[in-house]
C-alpha cells in the first residue's frame, strides 16, 4: 500500500499548543489542502496507547478543521475518524512533532507513537515524528525536523508498505551536523536509568516524580540509537503484530495438544 496524503489527520501528545504541531501542521499543509488536527487539549506525554473508558470525552472546536480533545492520543484518533471527520476518512495520518526522541524502548511509552498505531489500526498509514532537544535552546526547539521533515516525510510517502506497519521518524539535535537519513530497527539501551524524586507537600504528605535518565550507551549497529549517535535522522518501520514468531513455531511443536 502506498500512502496518499489526499487528506490528512495530524495530532500529537504534547497538546493542541504545542509548537511541535504547528510546524507539523504547516508541513501536512505542504502535502495537502484538506488537514485536519484534532491533538489533546493537554500533554499527554508518555501515555503510551491508552484510552479513555471511565469518563465522558469531550471535545471543542477551534477553528476550521482544527479541535482539542480532553483525553489521550489514542482517543484523538478515534473521534476524528468516528466522529469528528465526516465523509472520507484520512488517507495519512501525522503525529508530532514530539518534543524529545522516541527511541529504543521509549516506544512503548509513547503517546505519540500510539497516534500512529491507532491510525494504522484504523486502516491509515501513518508516520510517528520525534525530535531529541536541545533543553537549553527553548526558542527553537526544533531546527533540524523543520528543515528536514517535509522532504523526509515526501520520501517515506514514495515507499509502499503493508497493513499493519507504521512509520517512526526521529530527528537528531544538531541542525548543522546532520549526516543523512538512515532506515533503521529498533535498539535498545544499556544505559538507561529510573529515578523517583519523593517530596512533601503543604500539608505534609508525601508525592512522587517518576523520570529517566537516558543515554545512548554503545548501541548496535543500523539501529535507531546508533543512527541518532551518529546525527542521522532515523526511520524505523514497525510492526503491530507483536508476536515473537520463532517462539510460536516451537510452542506450536512442543505445547500444543488437543484435549
Amino acid at each position: 500500500m502506498k500512502p496518499d496524503p489526499r487528506r490528512i489527520l495530524v495530532t500529537n501528545d504534547d497538546g493542541i499548543n504545542a509548537p511541535g504541531l504547528e510546524i507539523l501542521e504547516r508541513i501536512a499543509r505542504e502535502l495537502s489542502d484538506d488537514v485536519w488536527t484534532v491533538a489533546p487539549e493537554v500533554e499527554q506525554s508518555g501515555k503510551g496507547h491508552a484510552l479513555t473508558l471511565t469518563e465522558p470525552l469531550r471535545f471543542r472546536q477551534l477553528s476550521e478543521r482544527r479541535f482539542a480533545v480532553t483525553g489521550t492520543p489514542t482517543d484523538c484518533v478515534m473521534l476524528a475518524t468516528h466522529s469528528i471527520i465526516q465523509g472520507d476518512k484520512p488517507t495519512l495520518l501525522l503525529s508530532g512533532i514530539n518534543r524529545g526522541g522516541n527511541l529504543a524502548e521509549d516506544m512503548t511509552y509513547s503517546g505519540t507513537i500510539a497516534a500512529a498505531m491507532e491510525g494504522t489500526i484504523c486502516g491509515i498509514p501513518s508516520i510517528a515524528i520525534s525530535q531529541d532537544v536541545d533543553k537549553s535552546n527553548r526558542k527553537d526547539p526544533f531546527p533540524v525536523a523543520e528543515k528536514y521533515a517535509l522532504d523526509v516525510v515526501r520520501k517515506i510517502l514514495t515507499q509502499s508498505w503493508e497493513n499493519g506497519i507504521l512509520m517512526n521518524v526521529n530527528f537528531p539535535t544538531d541542525v548543522n551536523n546532520v549526516m543523512g537519513i538512515r532506515a533503521t530497527h529498533q535498539g535498545f539501551r544499556d544505559e538507561a536509568e529510573l529515578f523517583i524524586n519523593e517530596r512533601e507537600d503543604l500539608r505534609g504528605h508525601n508525592y512522587y516524580w517518576i523520570g529517566f535518565r537516558r543515554a545512548y550507551g554503545t548501541p548496535l549497529e543500523a539501529t535507531d540509537l546508533e543512527a541518532m549517535q551518529e546525527n542521522y535522522i532515523s526511520v524505523t518501520p514497525l510492526h503491530l503484530d507483536l508476536t515473537h514468531y520463532t517462539t510460536y513455531n516451537n510452542l506450536r511443536k512442543n505445547i500444543d495438544q488437543d484435549f
